[in-house]
C-alpha cells in the first residue's frame, strides 16, 4: 500500500537569553536543568585562547554575550540517568595526541546521562521520537507540539550526540550497535512503564527495529522514517563516511560546519536557519568529545551497518513478528535511493507512506505535517 502525503513544509525556531547558572546537584534519575554547560565560576567566549581549555574540551563557553537559541531548547529538557557505566579506572584521553580530556568528556556517576525533552500528559499513551545519524533530539522540535495534545511525546539525544553524555571510546562506551540496543532498552525502561510507540529516523532504524523485535510486548507501533532497507542502503554516503577515515576523520569530525551543517543539509532539500544551526553546532563547539563520538559511531556503521540492515530485513519480513510497522519515505532523499523500497514494503506487507517534499531528515523538512501523520497512524492502529 502506498500513500502520498504532504506537499508543504514549515519551520520554527527559538530565541532565548543565555543563562550563566550552572548545573544543580544531581538527585535521583530525573535531573532538573539549569541552562549552562560550565563547571567554572565564569563562562567565556568560544573564541577565547586555547589555553583556557585543553585544546579539545572546554568546560564552558558560548557564541557571544547575546541570545543563544540552544539555551531555550536546553531549558525545555531534563537529564535521565540510564545504562550502567563500566568502570575503566582511567581518565579518558583524546585519540590523536593521548592528552587527558577535560571534565565534560569524562564519564560521571554510575549511569550515563541522557538529555530528554518531554511534552504532553503522563496519563496519555507514550510516543518516543528517536533521531537519526548524525542529528539531535532538536530535529523533532516541530513534531512534539502536534503529538502532545493527546499523547505523551518524548525525544532524546543518543549517547554521543546533543546534550547527552559523550564518553570517549574505550572509556565506558565503544559506540557499537549492540551497545546502542542495550542502552536504548535501559533508557526506555526509565522513561515508560507501559507500552510505547516508537518513531525512528535514518541510520539508527536497525538499532530500534532490533530492540522492538526483542521487546514486542512493549511496542504499540513502530514508525520508520527513511530507514536503510536495501543492500544498497548499507553503504554510508561520502558526507558521512569521511568521518571514519584514519586521522582525517578525527580532524573533520571536529569541524562543526562539516559535522552538523553539511551532514544535515546535503541529504535533501532542508535549508537550515542560522538559529537552528547554532543548536546543532553547539556540542561540537564546546567539547571535542562530540567529534570523537561522531568519529567512533561512523567507523562502527561502516563496519557493521550491512549486518544490521540484513538483520532488520529479516525481522521486518518475519510473519511471526507482531510489531505493527509503517514506513514513511521522504522522496527527495539524496543519501538513500528509493529503488527497491516499494518492493520491500510490498513483500514484507508493511504500509508505505510517501512524503514528496521531504528528504532524508523528514522531521526537518515537514515537521508539523509529520506530526499529523504520526498522530493519524497511531490513532488508527489503536
Amino acid at each position: 500500500m502506498s500513500i502520498k502525503a504532504f506537499d508543504g513544509s514549515s519551520y520554527c525556531y527559538f530565541h532565548s537569553q543565555f543563562s550563566k547558572k550552572r548545573f544543580p546537584s544531581r538527585k535521583k534519575s530525573y535531573l532538573k536543568l539549569k541552562c549552562s554547560t560550565s563547571n567554572e565560576e565564569q563562562d567565556y567566549l568560544l573564541d577565547a585562547p586555547v589555553s583556557v581549555g585543553d585544546g579539545f574540551s572546554f568546560s564552558g563557553g558560548k557564541y557571544s554575550d547575546g541570545p543563544n537559541p540552544s539555551d531555550e531548547w536546553f531549558k525545555q529538557g531534563k537529564m535521565v540517568k540510564a545504562y550502567s557505566i563500566p568502570r575503566t579506572g582511567e581518565k579518558a584521553k583524546d585519540p590523536i595526541f593521548g592528552l587527558t580530556m577535560g571534565t565534560s568528556s569524562q564519564s560521571t556517576g554510575d549511569r550515563f546521562r541522557w538529555f530528554c525533552v518531554e511534552s504532553g500528559s503522563v496519563d496519555n499513551p507514550t510516543v518516543i521520537l528517536i533521531h537519526g545519524f548524525p542529528s539531535q533530539a532538536y530535529s523533532y522540535r516541530k513534531v512534539l507540539p502536534v503529538l502532545s495534545k493527546d499523547y505523551r511525546a518524548i525525544t532524546f539525544d543518543w549517547l554521543g550526540f546533543g546534550f547527552s553524555d559523550k564518553p570517549q571510546p574505550r572509556y565506558g562506551f565503544d559506540y557499537t550497535l549492540d551497545e546502542y540496543v542495550l542502552s536504548l532498552e535501559s533508557l526506555i525502561d526509565e522513561l515508560a512503564v507501559t507500552k510505547v510507540s516508537l518513531v525512528v529516523q535514518g541510520y539508527f532504524s536497525p538499532v530500534v527495529v532490533k530492540y522492538a523485535s526483542i521487546h514486542q510486548e512493549k511496542i504499540n507501533n513502530l514508525i520508520l522514517l527513511n530507514p536503510p532497507l536495501t543492500a544498497q542502503h548499507a553503504n554510508l554516503p561520502p558526507t558521512l563516511s569521511i568521518f571514519s577515515n584514519f586521522l582525517l576523520g578525527e580532524i573533520f569530525s571536529q569541524d562543526p560546519l562539516r559535522a552538523s551543517d553539511k551532514a544535515l543539509t546535503s541529504c535533501g532539500p532542508y535549508k537550515m536557519k542560522e538559529e537552528d544551526a547554532m543548536v546543532y553546532r553547539r556540542p561540537y563547539l564546546i567539547s571535542g568529545s562530540s567529534g570523537f563520538a561522531l568519529n567512533a559511531i561512523t567507523r562502527t556503521l561502516k563496519k557493521d551497518l550491512k549486518r544490521y540492515v540484513e538483520d532488520m530485513q529479516t525481522i521486518l519480513k518475519d510473519k511471526s513478528c507482531n510489531v505493527r510497522t509503517t514506513i514513511c519515505w521522504g522522496q527527495r532523499d539524496r543519501w538513500l535511493s528509493y529503488d527497491g523500497v516499494e518492493d520491500f514494503c510490498k513483500d514484507s506487507n508493511h504500509t508505505l507512506i510517501q512524503v514528496p517534499k521531504a528528504g532524508h531528515h523528514v522531521q526537518e523538512d515537514c515537521g508539523e505535517e509529520l506530526g499529523q501523520l504520526i498522530y493519524g497512524i497511531i490513532r488508527k492502529k489503536n
